[in-house]
């Protein structure tokens, strides 16, 4: 059956390659939708609160009402997972998408025209890098040619069904050879990178762009502020810019499928990688307190 991803379109199941909205719906017309993305470990959904307070905040950025509660999606989740496994047997770790748009209607942008908020549930096997880019570590290029969506336009806090800014830069930087992109706001400071938020050490200290620079809040860069004090790290928020980057030693990329992943270069400039590493501690770091979510929440197991 090769890569089989579990859907539940409003409340059915079937397989994703079926189709399950109607061509009028405007998430798929006008990008008019919000999205939030979970995984599990050890079969535990991780940071459901976490996400699911971003995708409120999302859905109130965007006057979008959303078709459910809290408690009823959670059901809906494990009840996705379980189909899945029963297509799909296994103890690899999942991957889960729900996509919430304003529903279908008459054409024209006029949010007066939608009927009734819908969503579709995806879950599948979390998609990883390759081993051997957790050793290596990953190659970065700045986007040149298009920059961040400015915070007064299409705020990139909102994480909304619109992801076309970011696929234009990654097509870019995919072009020059490199797994990801590094993108600059209109004033020329770096934000993030196309689906990972993005960190530095310099110093023995870590910095990460500021929210107001125009990036997403990441989950797992908000464990970042958690997390390292818990190693003697220091950690804050600061403008920086492309010519910055000489300073640095180190590079990380933080997000929810991937965690802590380790950067190796950004254009010409290279980064430390390694056991040692503030990097390699920081990660270490999170496989804990991972451990510890897992033991403390198995309310929140799911695909048994």
């Amino acid at each position: 059956m090769g890569h089989y991803i579990q859907a539940c379109t409003n409340g059915r199941f079937h397989d994703a390659r079926e189709a399950s909205i109607s061509p009028l719906n405007r998430g798929f017309l006008y990008g008019d939708a919000i999205y939030e993305v979970w995984r599990t470990y050890g079969g535990v959904l991780f940071a459901w609160e976490e996400h699911w307070k971003r995708l409120e905040q999302s859905a109130a950025a965007l006057f979008l009402p959303l078709p459910f509660h809290a408690s009823e999606m959670l059901d809906t989740i494990k009840r996705t997972a379980a189909a899945y496994r029963r297509v799909k047997a296994g103890s690899e770790e999942l991957y889960i998408r729900l996509q919430v748009t304003r529903g279908s209607g008459a054409i024209g942008l006029d949010t007066a025209l939608a009927d009734a908020s819908d969503y579709v549930l995806l879950v599948q096997p979390n998609p990883l890098y390759p081993e051997s880019k957790f050793t290596e570590g990953l190659k970065l290029s700045l986007a040149t040619t298009l920059r961040r969506n400015a915070v007064e336009t299409l705020n990139p806090a909102w994480k909304t069904g619109n992801y076309l800014n970011n696929i234009l830069c990654l097509r870019e930087a995919r072009s020059r050879g490199a797994d990801e992109v590094v993108i600059a706001n209109l004033a020329g400071e770096i934000t993030e990178a196309a689906v990972s938020n993005i960190a530095f050490v310099r110093g023995g200290e870590i910095l990460t762009p500021p929210l107001s620079a125009g990036l997403l809040a990441g989950i797992t860069r908000a464990l970042l502020f958690k997390l390292a004090p818990r190693g003697g790290f220091s950690v804050r928020e600061t403008t920086l810019r492309p010519q910055d980057l000489a300073e640095m030693s180190e590079c990380f990329l933080l997000s929810t499928t991937k965690d802590i992943t380790p950067v190796a270069s950004i254009d010409q400039h290279n980064f430390k990688l390694g056991a040692g590493t503030t990097t390699a501690r920081l990660k270490a770091l999170f496989a804990q307190y991972v451990s510890e979510y897992v033991a403390a929440h198995p309310e929140l197991r799911v695909g048994d």
